[in-house]
This record gives structure tokens, sequence and C-alpha cells, in this order.
């Protein structure tokens, strides 16, 4: 199954320096008018310093020449605080495209975000791989700027996808890739509601019960408002003032019974309305896009609710909630003991949430897949040397051609070719010491789990099978949990073991496993380990500097093969060429690489 798929841009770091020049000279066009202005505002400060003491002390002028400054610095003030804010989106703007120069140049380690969050010890292949933390793939991927893009990006890597949904997803990245204002706009805006609470907050206050869902008790209350104005009225004209005193000692204590639940009820709606409120300039910039990818064309329908776009009824929100902040005000305060102006209010905003609450789930949902994507298609973009993978109907396979790992710059990576599947299902790679293997068998899985997640894969050519990855690399042992790394590491390959019960072929990787046992139980361990899952219709690659496991290969014979890693001695100095070879390895490094810090062996 394969993909027809638009090539990539030429250069895009190129494009990134021509952005970001250009938008350094906007930014110091704001801020020599950010000096400007604030100057100017000191100079019309001093100046209605000077009409005061004119007016005032010598009798000059009248005093009602302090306007004149005074407006101004009003006038002043306005356009001050709109260069700010566009300074602001300015430097915002620049760092954006300063991080992307970064992973361009290799200079993105420890400058992004992390991750580390979705970091999950129990997940077969994510610390293995370096998913999550400081120099991971999330880092090297993410754009993302809200809770729920950044976890929506993590799912992606961290569950495999159908062929299907992977070729929507490619022509969605695609799209993106090439949707440069877009994803900068999306950058750029999604940061400013980097305070929204996580997805599951803000959805669940959508989906919740109103707690002023009682359509008798605003009508009621708003009877009972009308009827304290006609009361007063009948004051003032008839001079009756009983049935005020009356009507406001109901109000009043209709108020006083309710007050418990409209203070829960409006405390809820400012963080949730605050929230979406940020929200809505991110939703309004997805609504004004035009897709024609599949799965981009089905999110900007998502968008939709009753008819209208999302940002229209969040405007109609922020509208209730003006008024409903108006209760702060002195005067209204004090008449809210009678109008019920806090709970007509709270009870308005919860008759949206009853109406529209539903649909702020699918909005979240939405704008995280979008941020995710975009991720993607800025991964894309910015490597235009990697490739779609194409997805084989036959099952299991991994066929690549010049095959490196995605976190290592182009100039350090040394690209191999790697065949397995069909008749061939196991490869065991010995070699010395940082030859190299660690690293291939990393390459293997992060590239599979790119592959299967909808980006390109650092390679020439990758065809696989949909596979579920289980892998055994950084095991590590746990104090707290009285845990030995051995012990851990037969937990994790039991773990690998059961996902060959599930749907998808499995792609196992084994780097320099069973090491916390004797030479023979690690030797028969190995060899029945990988025949077990052979035999269950797995393939997958073992690392090993030990030679005795190079033996597990003749034990499956035409189902297993090896392949090396290996070095040579120049002028005292260890030479690695890091080039995938038949067969297996006739040299060891050990002692050399102890002498060379200077031990003496």
């Amino acid at each position: 199954m394969k993909s027809s798929l638009p090539e990539p841009s030429d250069d895009p770091r190129a494009e990134y320096v021509r952005r970001l020049e250009a938008l350094k000279i906007t930014q110091a066009v704001y801020e020599k008018q950010h000096r400007s202005l604030g100057i100017g505002k000191l100079a019309l400060g001093g100046a209605i310093l000077v009409v005061i003491g004119l007016a005032l002390v010598a009798k000059l002028v009248s005093v009602l020449w302090v306007l004149a400054p005074l407006f101004a610095i009003v006038v002043l003030a306005i356009i001050h605080e709109r260069v700010l804010k566009r300074r602001e989106r300015c430097s915002r703007t620049v760092a954006y495209y300063e991080r992307a120069l970064a992973r361009i140049d290799n200079r993105w380690m420890g400058t992004g975000e992390t991750g580390e969050r979705f970091q999950n010890a129990s997940h077969p292949y994510s610390r293995d791989l370096d998913l999550f933390g400081v120099g991971s793939l999330f880092e090297l991927l993410s754009t993302a700027r809200t809770r729920v893009g950044q976890a929506t990006l993590a799912k992606l890597l961290l569950a495999p996808a159908s062929p299907d949904q992977v070729l929507a997803r490619q022509a969605a990245v695609v799209q993106l890739r090439s949707r440069l204002d877009l994803r900068e706009d999306l950058a750029i805006l999604a940061e400013e509601v980097g305070s929204l609470e996580p997805a599951e907050v803000l959805a669940a206050w959508g989906e919740g019960e109103p707690l002023l869902a009682s359509r008798f008790l605003r009508f009621g209350s708003a009877m009972l408002a009308g009827l304290w104005l006609a009361s007063l009225a009948v004051w003032m004209v008839w001079g009756l003032g009983y049935p005020a005193l009356v009507v406001s000692a109901i109000n009043v204590s209709l108020n006083l019974a309710y007050r418990r639940r409209v203070r829960e009820a409006v405390s809820a709606v400012e963080s949730a309305a605050r929230d979406l409120g940020l929200l809505a300039s991110v939703l309004a910039r997805l609504e004004a896009e035009q897709f024609r990818a599949p799965r981009l064309v089905e999110l900007r329908v998502a968008l939709q609710s009753q008819g209208w776009p999302p940002s229209r009824w969040i405007a109609r929100l922020n509208r209730l909630m003006e008024y409903l902040d108006s209760r702060r005000n002195m005067v209204v305060g004090f008449l809210d003991l009678f109008v019920f102006w806090t709970l007509q209010c709270a009870g308005a905003v919860e008759a949206w949430r009853g109406r529209t609450g539903p649909a702020v789930r699918r909005w979240l949902a939405t704008v995280g897949e979008f941020e995710a994507l975009s991720s993607l298609g800025g991964y894309a973009y910015e490597h235009p040397a990697d490739v779609f993978p194409e997805f084989a109907d036959t099952s299991p396979c991994f066929e690549a051609e010049g095959l490196a790992h995605p976190l290592l710059s182009d100039r350090d990576a040394v690209r191999n070719d790697l065949c397995f599947g069909g008749g061939l299902r196991a490869l065991i790679i010995s070699g010395p010491n940082m030859a190299g293997k660690s690293t291939l068998v990393r390459a293997v899985g992060i590239n599979a789990v790119l592959a299967q997640c909808g980006a390109p894969v650092r390679a020439r050519r990758l065809r696989l099978s949909p596979l579920a990855v289980g892998a055994s690399i950084c095991v590590l042992d746990s104090l707290q949990g009285g845990i030995s790394r051995f012990y851990a590491e037969i937990r994790r390959l039991k773990q690998i073991t059961d996902l060959t019960q599930g749907s998808l072929a499995v792609l196992f990787l084994f780097d320099e496993f069973l090491q916390g046992t004797n030479s023979h139980d690690r030797r028969l361990g190995a060899e029945a380990m990988v025949r077990s899952l052979v035999e269950r219709g797995a393939i997958g690659l073992v690392t090993t500097h030990d030679l005795a496991l190079a033996q597990i290969a003749e034990g499956l014979g035409p189902r297993a093969a090896n392949a090396h890693f290996e070095d040579r001695l120049e002028d005292g100095k260890l030479i690695f060429d890091y080039r995938l070879q038949p067969g297996v390895v006739e040299t060891s490094n050990a002692l050399n690489l102890m002498r060379s810090i200077g031990l003496d062996v």
C-alpha cells in the first residue's frame, strides 16, 4: 500500500532565515516606537504639570487647558498598548523561528518541551527508544503549545495506527508542511493559551450538569426583580413603602438561599470561560483555513456546533461573562440583592453550558490533533530528505534502505540497509563496544514509531507491515520497588511475549539482554526467548558483544542470520565505520578501550 505524495520544499533553512531577518527588522521598529511613545507620555505628563502650575500658581491660563495634554496621553497610552502587544507577538515569533533554526542546525537538545510527564516505565518501548525527556524524539518534533496538543502528539507516538489512518495523517502532514503561515500562527496563538487547564478538566466542565439549570428559578427570579422595581415605583408615586419592603425581604431571602449554589456556579464558570476565551483565537484561526486533505477537512467540520463555529459560541459566552463581571461594581453589587443580577447572569452561562458545553471536548480534541499534525508537518518541512514509508500487505516485514537514527544530525548519522521479515525473522548483530549496535536497534524502533504515527522516516526508503514494537534496551532496576535489573528485564520480556497475542505482528528489539545471569544460562535463555518469539510470528533484532549468543542463528536455521559491526586500530586509536556487515564479528576492543584511558591491562 503506497501513498502518492508531492515532494517537500527544498531549503527550509533559507526560508527560516529570511523570515527571521524580516521579523527582527519589524521587532526593531516596535522597540523604537515603544521608546518614542514612552518618551511622549513622559513629556505629556510634564506638560500637564506645567499647565497645572500656570493655571493654579501663575493664574496665566485656565485649568481646563489640562484637558488637551490629558486627552493626548490617553490616546498615546492606547496606541502604546497596541504596540506592546504587537512587539510581544513579534518576539514570540522570533523565538519560534530561532527554535526552528536550532532544530535544523542540531542545537535543539534541551531547548524545547521534553514531554517527560508522558514517560511511562511500563510502556513496551517509550523509555527504550528515547521518546520523551531531554534530547528526545518528542522534543525534536513538538511545536505544540497547549497541553492538549502535546498530549495528542504523545498519544500518536505511543500507539501504532492502522495503515489507513497513517495514510490519512500523511496527507494531512503534507498539506500542513507547506502551510508555514498556519503553522506559525498555531504555535504563536497556542503559546498564549499555555496556561490552559488540562483538557479533561475543561471538557468535564462542559459535560457536567448545570448547577442553575432550573428555568423556573430564572423565570421566577426575573419576575421578582420586576416586581421589586414596580414596588419602588409605587413607593415613589403613591408613597406606599410596605410593598417594597415585603418584596425586598423576599428577594434578599431567595438570594441568600441560593447564594452557595450561585457561588459554586460562578467559580466554575469563571475558570472555564477564561480558558475558552484564550482558546478562541486558535479556533478562529483554524476556522479561517481551507483544507483539501480528508482528515483536515474532517477536523475542520468537527469544529461546527449547531450551525455555528466555536469562535461565535465563545464570543457569546464572553459577553455573558462581561455581564457577570459587572457584579463587582459597587452599585450593581448592592442592587444584586434585589434584582438577582448574578443569579440571572450565571443562569444564562449555565444555559450556554447545557446547550454548547458537550462540544467543548470535541473542540479541544480538534485543536490537539491540529497541533500534533502541525508538529509532524514542521518536522517534514525541516527534513526534506526524509521519506514517507510504504505499508506492505504481507506481514511481518521491515525493509529499509539508507536507514539512520532521527535524533542524529545528517552529518553524524551513518546510514545502513536492513531487510528482514518473510523467511528471515531474526537478525543477531554482534560487534565490539561503541561500534553502533545500540544506535542501529534504536534507529529501527524509532523509525517504526515515526512510520506508524504518520510522520516521515529517516531513510531513503522504508517498507514495513503494521507492527507492535517491544524493546528491551534501557531496562532499569527499582530500588524503591525492590526489583533487580535482571528481574525488571525478564518482566519486560514477558510483556513483549504477551504482545504476540494481539492482532499485530511484533517487532522485538533486544540490546545486550539477559546480562544479569551467568553466560551458560544467558545463552540458553536468549536462544529460547528468540525462538519463542519467532515461532509466534514476531521479527526483530538482537545485539550482543558475547559471541556465544551469535550461535542463536545456527539453532534457528534460515529464520535467523548473523550480522556485525567492526572496528580497526590505527595509530593507537580505535576507528569505527558503523557499517553493518554480514556474518559474526571477528574482533574485540574491550582491552584496547581500557588501555586507551590509561588502565594497565
